[in-house]
């Protein structure tokens, strides 16, 4: 099941993205993140009005996505940036395929008129998620990041939708 978060969900999101954290250049947080300060980002979100959604099966939470605006200045208001995070033991089932399959509708809906992904590489299965939902490499930024004793490049994704501006 796909659905909106809520701020009970903060726990069960801390759970999954702090194991990022830990082991993994998806992100370059380097600092475990507590469900307050969760709480705080899910708020941020809705307070922009996007998305921010939930897969679950019985009760359990198996990964999330959600959209921050790309950039602050009011001339990007119709771009966002998107993200989505799974349980360790989620991936591989198709769970990104369903919370991106619920996320770029909203979106549209919403009038929102470019996505854009960022991944750190190498990451296979998140370049192949943003690719199967017609987004393309647009650039790429060598050793940009510096995590678990190694420089990370990062590449970014695009997609147009049919909203934003008149």
């Amino acid at each position: 099941m796909i659905r909106q978060a809520a701020p009970a969900d903060a726990e069960a999101i801390v759970a999954i993205y702090n194991h990022y954290i830990a082991t993994s250049i998806a992100t370059f947080e380097e600092e475990a993140v507590d469900a307050g300060e969760m709480r705080a980002r899910m708020a941020a979100v809705d307070a922009a009005g996007l998305p921010w959604l939930v897969a679950e099966r019985e009760g359990t939470l198996l990964g999330y996505a959600y959209a921050t605006r790309w950039r602050g200045r009011p001339a990007y208001r119709f771009s966002c940036e998107i993200t989505v995070y799974l349980a360790s033991d989620a991936l591989g089932k198709g769970i990104g395929t369903a919370l991106y399959g619920a996320l770029f509708p909203r979106l549209e809906a919403q009038g929102l008129h470019l996505v854009i992904g960022g991944i750190a590489l190498p990451n296979e299965a998140s370049v192949a998620l943003h690719e199967r939902f017609g987004m393309t490499k647009t650039a790429h930024f060598h050793e940009v990041g510096f995590k678990f004793g190694q420089w990370v490049d990062v590449a970014f994704w695009e997609r147009r939708l049919s909203g934003g501006a008149p």
